[in-house]
């Protein structure tokens, strides 16, 4: 998909913050993001939706959402955690992507993007 924004991010075509990469994935954080950490899974191969995605690529993006949740809760004092994936209407671009959210009931991060990228980049 040569117009698709996250297919750009995957080719390195489009300046992103990318916190986690693989052969299969990328995350990057989210440009406009709800909340503080907010990050995007993101498979490398275009997927319109999730319907289109294999049990392989869905195991594959639950087990880094495991990892990145991890990570983003100790990182940012995270008190709890949603995904989400928008569909139809609802998703934006259309290549599957889901949404990681930090919940802060406590010790809110409230810090701008470059200094969360800081924080949560690979090592």
């Amino acid at each position: 998909m040569n117009d698709c924004l996250f297919c750009k991010i995957v080719r390195n075509e489009v300046e992103s913050r990318k916190i986690y990469e693989d052969d299969k994935v990328i995350a990057i954080m989210d440009a406009y993001p709800d909340v503080d950490g907010h990050t995007l899974i993101i498979p490398k191969k275009h997927y319109t939706d999730f319907k289109e995605l294999d049990d392989d690529i869905l195991i594959h993006i639950k087990k880094v959402a495991v990892k990145l949740n991890e990570r983003l809760m100790n990182k940012l004092n995270s008190t709890g955690f949603a995904f989400i994936v928008n569909y139809g209407d609802r998703q934006v671009i259309k290549h599957f992507h889901l949404h990681l959210l930090p919940d802060y009931k406590k010790n809110k991060a409230s810090k701008n993007l470059d200094e969360l990228y800081e924080l949560l980049k690979e090592e």
